[in-house]
């Protein structure tokens, strides 16, 4: 969905987009002139109902574009026409001619062939760019400048016979169900979708958000995940860490503050962490959205990591998504490992990086 404002409040915006330095975040108050969310029964702005972050805009940005956060019209409907013609191609009717799946056109994800694992018809990643302001986006992260995730100063500890400076849970991926994906075991959502921060993946990137006078409620279509924001008291003890971590939230005006910390270290943002610390900041900004922005504190990232993203509303539900009723492929790749090893045979990429499914 796009934003609709004004045109004086829309060119108001655009000017504030257009005089922020590389690497700001946008001003809410700018994109948001003229506006003034309402309220719900407790006073705070109103932020309930079903919201969507499904885009084609990547996290990091095309190197092409450098430090350019804004698209220009033409170049934002040349990236949306190319995609509307890629989905229409691959919604059309398979080839049965083609029994080899290897030659087989990409699937959504962009994978090929056999390693198309959903085609089109399972998908649903989106089909528009981001617009904050009116203005269409290179990319999600607005900090770095260039929009691409800055390097790490150090990472985690490789256990024992694992290439130097591996990342622990990159290695081992057969030898337990603890050392695959989170989403595979059905513990979080993929790719990052539950959050902090919320990302959006290659389907179910709609969120339902519930307010009570205490707690922001933020349910996750992806998996079965609901974040809990306290909107009063302190962060759990240190040594106590969470999935999706501790999540303590404020008003300041109109825009939610949240801050997370205790996050558990397999949930690491880009990897295994120990001590990061995300900062995300809710505010409506028309009818039909909310400008969400994020900031990853790590010691570890030799920058700072900011983004921005629409969270724009749709009429849609949110579903159940029956992660373990339909989770047979984990006892398949254990149990196919198990047998490799029992016949003396190497587990093919059993040391290889395991990579989340729709992930940014």
């Amino acid at each position: 969905m796009r934003l609709r404002l004004p045109m004086l409040a829309l060119a108001a915006a655009m000017a504030a987009l257009a005089a922020a330095p590389a690497g700001a975040q946008t001003s809410p108050t700018a994109v948001a002139k003229g506006y003034k969310a309402p309220r719900n029964a407790f006073g705070q702005p109103d932020m309930s109902g079903v919201w969507s972050n499904a885009t084609i805009t990547r996290l990091e940005r095309d190197a092409k574009y450098g430090e350019r956060l804004i698209l220009t019209p033409d170049e934002a409907k040349s990236i949306e026409g190319a995609s509307d013609q890629r989905n229409a191609r691959l919604r059309a009717n398979t080839d049965t001619k083609n029994t080899d799946p290897d030659k087989l056109p990409e699937c959504q994800s962009g994978a090929t062939g056999a390693a198309c694992g959903y085609n089109a018809f399972w998908t649903d990643p989106g089909t528009r760019l981001i617009r904050i302001g009116g203005e269409a986006r290179t990319s999600i992260l607005t900090a770095p400048a260039n929009g691409r995730m800055p390097a790490r100063r150090s990472v985690a500890a490789a256990p024992q016979g694992a290439p130097s400076g591996a990342p622990r849970q990159q290695f081992g991926n057969f030898d337990n169900p603890e050392n695959r994906a989170l989403g595979e075991r059905c513990i979080i959502g993929f790719g990052g979708t539950s959050g902090p921060p919320m990302l959006p993946v290659l389907y179910n990137n709609h969120y339902q958000i519930h307010q009570t006078k205490d707690a922001v409620v933020i349910v996750v279509e992806m998996v079965h995940d609901a974040r809990i924001v306290h909107l009063s008291g302190d962060h759990a003890p240190a040594g106590v860490k969470t999935w999706m971590g501790d999540s303590v939230g404020h008003w300041e005006g109109d825009t939610l503050v949240v801050e997370t910390t205790n996050i558990r270290r397999e949930q690491g943002f880009r990897g295994p962490a120990d001590n990061q610390t995300v900062v995300e900041r809710f505010t409506r900004v028309s009818p039909q959205q909310i400008l969400y922005q994020f900031e990853i504190k790590d010691p570890a990232f030799a920058g700072p990591v900011k983004g921005e993203e629409a969270l724009n509303f749709t009429k849609d539900s949110i579903y159940e998504y029956a992660c373990h009723e339909g989770n047979y492929a984990m006892t398949g790749i254990l149990q196919g490992a198990r047998q490799a090893e029992k016949e003396g045979r190497p587990v093919e990429g059993a040391r290889g990086p395991v990579r989340e499914e729709g992930g940014n």
